[in-house]
């Protein structure tokens, strides 16, 4: 440590640099932290015990839809308080750009996410009583101009209707908000009817995309999805019921392999890093090769000159590694609010942070390497005359 006003000294040699390099440095270990939350959350166990809403939906694919026979069946499980339903449309309003969910929903869906939906009286008596009926999120309806009595047509890229049009029209008669600010999201959100939909549409029948189930004890949620996942066990129709959270997780990775997307980019920005911290010390070194020969001839040994090179090389890092890291740390929960509940990042974690010291220290090994050995091997006379 008694050395430490020397490696201070050679960072600063060249500020400018130092402050860019180091820049380069949080922000890629910011965006490690903020990407290796996105894994742990992706890689989550789904646990269920204490879960009050469980989705249940096909074991062999999300998108495979569920027999509407189904429903009596799940109402009779022990402990199963409500069961609601909902299909996946698809549709866009006037242009394939404008995009946002839209779901066929049972009637009683929104008496299910009541704690999530906040509806007027008079206007959810509507939507019951209106057969192409459609409630739709505040933000939505703001950002399109919608208001109450409007006729909206959706065009239904996956589920044309039976006289052979992909347009479904559909009359607003509510405007909902969210109920929990951080559930902001579910206000992009198009509402319509199942019965609507299953009677117009050209290619399913009686057939739902998942079962919402309201469970009366929520500490035996493990208990009633295995008794519910039993009722269908070596059909073909066989079902995987899972928590909310995961659900909507498991939409979110119809996308593609999460992990391998998130290792591909990390990967590709800590070897940009090593490109560039590996330039800037290679650089700092070469410039001060008088400087490293004054300190041999001072008395200090090889030995001593290649800790030096790597302390600055380390330290470089590190300090800008946890800077980024604790940057990613400050900066989860502004994301979280952003996404509105749709997607929960956890908190940067202790492994999170063992992975990030761990690959600083090793960044700074790699890049300072070659310098520190230079440094150590420099010839002081040759090094004195510029040779």
């Amino acid at each position: 440590m008694k050395y430490l006003h020397l490696v201070w000294a050679a960072l600063l040699r060249r500020k400018t640099r130092t402050v860019f390099t180091l820049l380069s440095v949080v922000a890629a270990f910011l965006l490690f932290g903020m990407l290796d939350t996105v894994r742990a959350a992706f890689n989550a166990g789904d646990q269920l015990a204490g879960s009050g809403r469980l989705i249940v939906s096909s074991k062999l694919s999300i998108i495979e839809p569920l027999p509407l026979s189904q429903l009596t069946r799940i109402q009779a499980v022990s402990g199963v308080k409500e069961v609601a339903y909902a299909n996946w449309f698809g549709g866009t309003y006037q242009d394939p750009k404008n995009f946002f969910p839209n779901l066929a929903v049972s009637a009683n869906y929104l008496h299910v996410y009541r704690d999530r939906f906040a509806l007027p009286a008079a206007q959810r008596k509507a939507f019951a009583d209106t057969r192409d009926g459609a409630v739709v999120g505040a933000a939505l309806a703001r950002h399109y101009g919608w208001r109450l009595g409007q006729q909206v047509p959706l065009i239904g890229s996956i589920f044309p209707r039976r006289d052979g049009s992909n347009t479904w029209s559909f009359q607003i008669v509510g405007i909902f908000k969210a109920k929990n600010p951080k559930l902001k999201a579910i206000e992009q959100t198009f509402l319509f009817h199942w019965k609507y939909f299953n009677e117009g549409n050209a290619y399913t029948r009686n057939q739902v995309g998942w079962y919402i189930v309201k469970v009366a004890d929520p500490a035996q949620s493990d208990h009633i999805a295995q008794a519910i996942d039993r009722l269908s066990q070596n059909s073909g129709h066989e079902t995987k019921t899972e928590t909310t959270h995961a659900f909507q997780l498991a939409f979110a990775k119809q996308i593609g392999d999460i992990g391998l997307i998130v290792g591909g980019i990390m990967a590709a920005v800590f070897f940009t890093l090593l490109l560039l911290t590996g330039n800037t010390m290679a650089q700092a070194v070469r410039e001060r090769i008088p400087e490293l020969a004054v300190l041999k001839t001072v008395g200090f040994s090889n030995r001593a000159v290649l800790l030096l090179v790597l302390a600055e090389s380390e330290l470089l890092v590190v300090v800008g590694g946890v800077l980024g890291l604790g940057l990613a740390a400050l900066s989860l929960p502004a994301v979280n609010a952003a996404a509105g509940g749709q997607i929960v990042l956890p908190p940067v974690g202790v492994t999170t942070w063992v992975m990030g010291i761990t690959l600083m220290l090793a960044v700074g090994l790699v890049v300072g390497a070659l310098p520190a050995m230079r440094g150590m091997r420099l010839n002081i006379v040759d090094a004195l005359a510029g040779r």
